[in-house]
């Protein structure tokens, strides 16, 4: 009998019941697909163990122009600078407002009033969930400018790690972020504790933000429902995402200096922190899917894993979600809480070239890219700085991936699987497991882990099948199409 070709699509689908992801890859963790192979994601390992009071929700690298490489992160009521080799100073300004770890509300057993609402339903829509602290950062130049998102002051860092953060002359306060512009605006966002409000400094200056003739500073009041989550740089202009739409920013020059159009509506970001831009755009998540924007408007970008992911999120703590973009694959990651973790501990990626998403569990609260430093950094939730895309060290995680039921025979008829004809880059670095059912709801057997030689000698039998391949070697695998030797086995 010809050989069955387990010809599995590229790509994650976990949307639906378990039947609709039949033929598909189904489960899996720190893997990815590139040019129609399955691979492992790259490995990790420690840059630096970094003394830091809280959890890390915003990171960035810059060098100075002394060639000096810089990281910088902020916590919940601190400031970091770390150097090339991971040594920590905390620079911390003066006076800053404190903010909150995780976000908070009162859900817990006693908050509210007892049998007000029924036994084992969520609240009612009520309350309003302080977010977990983030922080803007971003380079001016040398300098680094700083904003946390419950202090709301600008702050300026000048490179000497004997000098802590200092406050900005005439900047705004109670604000909740700001972004610096390809023309060189500092502009922040719910300036004076107006949530739609955008203040702009003069060019070039970021201590003028008081209009006048001679200077180019200014603001806005954005017409929107929601509020303004995060501002970011994209091609000849900015964007503004709040809660609900999204909105560019451009510059037009005198007198107006700024001009805003809404671009998109029901597209609002999920996190201050969850959009990125990368060539192609601006690419966020959203609260229930994910958007691209590229110049023209916003575009919900279909995702076959968006069923998995925000059914899994712990929508409390969704103020948390963090993303980072990794070039070297044309992807965005980001890192959210899942249902039952009040710090993240789960990813969702995009790639955005070959629009293939994947997801997987690891404990990363902000990341940046490579650029400055040569490999992407990730940082955990106890302070641990990684740098990812190196060696193919994964911890105690393994990287795996399994299907979905896949039918190998027609009909009702049985099958009898004899052999396995491996499609490997080297043979032997992965192994394979099979799980069989007689019927969609039957119970399940267990087949393996089978060592891969070719051809590799395997029994079972059923209707239906999955395949979970396991790297066992600690390389860059790479793993095509499997056939399987089956014969027609009768009816059950």
């Amino acid at each position: 009998m010809p050989l069955i070709p387990l010809k599995i699509p590229a790509g994650q689908y976990r949307n639906g019941t378990d039947l609709m992801s039949q033929g598909r890859w189904r489960d899996i963790n720190l893997v990815r697909w590139h040019e129609d192979a399955l691979r492992p994601v790259g490995g990790w390992r420690q840059r630096a163990s970094v003394d830091l009071n809280g959890v890390v929700r915003s990171i960035v690298t810059w060098e100075e122009n002394d060639g000096t490489r810089q990281i910088s992160a902020g916590t919940y009521n601190n400031l970091y600078v770390i150097n090339a080799i991971g040594n920590s100073t905390d620079i911390t300004p003066a006076g800053l407002t404190a903010g909150r770890i995780d976000a908070n509300i009162n859900t817990a057993y006693g908050g509210g009033y007892y049998g007000s609402e029924e036994y084992g339903l969520p609240r009612a829509d009520t309350e309003t969930i302080l977010p977990a602290t983030t922080w803007s950062l971003e380079n001016w130049g040398e300098y680094l400018l700083a904003m946390s998102s419950d202090d709301g002051k600008l702050y300026e860092w000048q490179g000497d790690v004997a000098t802590d953060a200092a406050l900005i002359a005439n900047a705004p306060t109670s604000c909740t972020g700001m972004m610096v512009t390809e023309e060189r605006f500092v502009v922040c966002f719910g300036a004076g504790g107006d949530p739609r409000k955008v203040q702009w400094s003069d060019r070039e200056d970021n201590t003028t933000w008081t209009p006048a003739a001679t200077n180019e500073a200014g603001d806005i009041n954005l017409q929107t429902n929601g509020v303004i989550l995060a501002g970011l740089r994209t091609r000849g202009q900015s964007l503004i995402l709040t809660t609900e739409d999204a909105h560019s920013l451009t510059y037009q020059g005198p007198p107006f200096v700024k001009g805003v159009e809404r671009v998109g509506t029901s597209c609002g970001l999920i996190a201050a922190r969850a959009a990125a831009s990368v060539d192609n755009g601006v690419i966020w998540m959203g609260t229930r899917g994910f958007f691209i924007y590229s110049g023209g408007n916003v575009q919900s970008i279909p995702c076959e894993v968006a069923d998995y992911v925000f059914s899994d999120i712990n929508k409390d703590q969704r103020s948390k979600v963090s993303c980072v973009v990794n070039s070297a694959w044309n992807e965005i990651w980001w890192f959210y809480p899942s249902a039952d973790s009040i710090e993240c501990n789960r990813y969702v990626a995009y790639d955005f070239v070959e629009n293939i998403w994947i997801t997987g569990e690891m404990d990363r609260t902000a990341g940046v890219d490579r650029g400055v430093f040569r490999y992407p950094m990730f940082i955990a939730s106890d302070g641990t700085l990684y740098e990812h895309e190196i060696g193919y060290s994964y911890g105690a995680s393994t990287p795996y991936a399994e299907t979905g039921p896949i039918s190998i025979g027609a009909g009702d008829n049985i099958m009898n699987v004899v052999e396995l004809i491996p499609d490997e880059k080297t043979q032997g670095d992965v192994s394979a497991t099979f799980k069989t059912r007689f019927y969609p709801n039957g119970s399940e057997s267990e087949y393996g882990p089978f060592d891969m030689s070719n051809p590799t000698s395997v029994r079972f039998q059923g209707r239906q099948i999955r395949m979970r391949v396991e790297g066992v070697v600690a390389d860059d695998w790479r793993v095509g199409i499997m056939r399987l030797d089956a014969r027609q086995g009768g009816r059950r």
